[in-house]
């Protein structure tokens, strides 16, 4: 029985699932997408997103206990610089995973791990899909402006004559016609001679 045996071991022992994760986090902070299987993007997501919450807090401290975990100093640079400012009004869940289907040879699933901010497809239709006002459960209530609005005398609305538009330059000059066929030019030729 595997009672209490949470975590995924992937098939490799601890210090090469160890590695393993660290390369594919630094991978991840690096690239800001990578591909891999759905398995190993599972292990990887509980990996990286505490790594991520604690570059929120930017202490030294904090920046030596992700270092102790990526082993990559450019990748911590980065993490603390650029992706913990872009995602320090996200409360968590700073990663997605698409499935892209099945891998041929060995039928792996497969799926494209990807840091969620960082894709500006899903980013730009979120923003221009959802509506500015907030709706409620309550229906809206009708309001009176209505029934004022027609009791109000109205004042006439004076139209302005249109001007007919001008013909316009093209349509005034005669326009020389030409013929379609190469042998009526050559009968007119002959004829004019």
């Amino acid at each position: 029985m595997r009672h209490n045996k949470k975590g995924n071991h992937l098939g490799r022992t601890a210090s090469h699932r160890k590695a393993m994760l660290a390369n594919m986090a630094v991978s991840l902070i690096k690239y800001k997408r990578i591909k891999t299987t759905v398995a190993k993007a599972k292990a990887l997501r509980t990996y990286v997103e505490p790594l991520i919450t604690k570059s929120k807090n930017d202490t030294t401290h904090s920046r030596r206990t992700v270092f102790a975990y990526l082993k990559d100093k450019y990748a911590v640079t980065e993490l603390f610089r650029e992706i913990s400012v872009k995602v320090s009004s996200r409360p968590g869940g700073y990663t997605r995973i698409l499935k892209t289907g099945a891998r041929l040879g060995d039928n792996a699933e497969m799926c494209i791990i990807e840091l969620v901010d960082y894709n500006e497809t899903y980013t730009t239709q979120q923003k221009s899909a959802k509506p500015a006002a907030k709706r409620t459960r309550r229906g809206k209530a009708k309001s009176t402006d209505e029934p004022q609005a027609k009791s109000t005398p109205e004042t006439p609305v004076v139209e302005e004559k249109k001007e007919e538009p001008k013909a316009k330059a093209e349509d005034m000059e005669p326009k020389a016609e030409k013929p379609e066929n190469n042998d009526e030019n050559e009968i007119a030729a002959e004829e004019s001679k």
